[in-house]
């Protein structure tokens, strides 16, 4: 991957970061700002609020300005936002108005996130040499598995070091140098050359026709479907271990291997689509692997002691295969979001539009798989949501086979 692909890697790394960084602060904030389960909730899903509600303008922002200039600029919104965190953690705002600013800044980095993710997929297609973009976006794909998973490993030591504003001011350096190196190794969005037919259009034009074509809708729904049940289950795996009296350390370990897992998904999914496996197959083979993986981890018999089901380790490997076969799933979708996009100038549009949909699968989801788990009186019926988003997945992979790219067929 050229230097500045990867610089745009990993600009998406340390935004995932901050999408990342919240639940291992949560009981710091509990202890420090005296904040109940509500509140820590709408921190927790604040960011996702943003994307949920603003993918598809963020999309639209980042085809306008330019998608060098857009990632840099919310690589900056994250970086100020989280500096201003660290200042409210260290009570320059006064203790009486801490939660209310966390609130508002939780928002802005959900801004800044959007604008420099979106681009992503558009800056390193035009970054890679032809033929190299396949494997090159399945990378991509791992940037949100890879900075929650990181996220996730050293947030817990860095916050019990010196506190949770010292690991918003280490995530606000992290941003900081991730947004020099893409001013540094990226060219200017102008002295990039477009591809081939791409045309400017306002974004209006760019509007009518991403939410006009069948494929980004499609695409969308099939990220939903996909990242509701990862973060359904990956979400509620440090619940899950505690209330099976997994200690706190080996709690943190096993949750992030699991997240992690997701990366060598998404690394192998971009090298078989290099190899020319067709996308659809790859989808389905992905939420195939999730469907088994969710009824070995799940499923079982019965209730309590006498219960029937696979051994804990077994569960956990379950687990683990249902996040990298997920990972498969990403890797492609971000090569037909691309791909699939109505033209060129609308690729980050459309991607706009996958994040949207993503967010909204990630924002319903957890809710709806805690009341099951809370109505059934344990956890046992979560592989139901699971493979019902999976037959969903692999029935919207057969209808994507069937679509042409716009360039095929111009």
């Amino acid at each position: 991957m050229p230097v500045a692909a990867f610089a745009v890697l990993l600009g998406g790394v340390s935004g995932a970061l901050h999408l990342g960084k919240l639940p291992p602060a949560v009981p710091a904030l509990q202890a420090s700002l005296g904040i109940g389960l509500v509140e820590a909730g709408f921190l927790l899903s604040l960011v996702q609020v943003a994307s949920m509600t603003l993918g598809l303008v963020a999309g639209l922002a980042a085809d306008s300005i330019g998608l060098r200039r857009s990632m840099l600029t919310g690589l900056g919104i994250l970086t100020v936002a989280s500096l201003l965190g660290g200042w409210v953690g260290s009570g320059a705002f006064g203790a009486a108005h801490a939660v209310r600013w966390l609130l508002v800044l939780r928002a802005v980095e959900g801004i800044g996130f959007l604008l420099a993710v979106m681009p992503g997929p558009g800056l390193i297609r035009a970054l890679t040499p032809p033929g190299a973009d396949k494997a090159a976006l399945g990378l991509w794909g791992a940037y949100m598995p890879l900075g929650v998973a990181l996220a996730l490993l050293f947030g817990p030591a860095l916050i019990a070091w010196g506190g949770w504003a010292d690991w918003w001011w280490a995530l606000s350096i992290v941003s900081s140098l991730a947004a020099l190196w893409v001013w540094l190794a990226v060219p200017p969005d102008g002295m990039r050359c477009a591809p081939a037919g791409q045309v400017s259009s306002g974004w209006s034009s760019r509007l009518r026709a991403t939410v006009g074509a069948r494929a980004p809708w499609l695409v969308g729904l099939t990220f939903a479907v996909y990242s509701a049940q990862w973060m359904a289950v990956i979400g509620f795996l440090p619940a899950i271990y505690a209330g099976a009296g997994v200690p706190a350390a080996w709690n943190a370990v096993l949750t992030a291997l699991a997240a992690a897992m997701n990366i060598v998904g998404n690394i192998a999914g971009g090298r078989w689509l290099q190899r020319g496996v067709a996308p659809e197959r790859l989808l389905q083979l992905g939420f195939l692997t999730m469907a088994l993986g969710g009824v070995a981890a799940f499923a079982q018999l019965g209730q309590g002691s006498d219960a029937l089901g696979l051994p804990p380790a077994l569960r956990y490997i379950a687990v683990c295969a249902f996040s990298l076969g997920g990972g498969m799933v990403p890797a492609t979708l971000f090569l037909l979001g691309v791909r699939l996009a109505p033209g060129p100038s609308t690729v980050s549009t459309t991607i706009g539009l996958m994040q949207q949909a993503s967010s909204l699968g990630q924002f319903l989801a957890p809710p709806a798989v805690a009341w099951v788990a809370h109505r059934a009186g344990g956890w046992h019926w979560t592989w139901a949501a699971t493979l019902a988003c999976s037959l969903v997945g692999i029935a919207v992979a057969r209808r994507l086979g069937r679509i042409r790219p716009a360039a095929e067929m111009a």
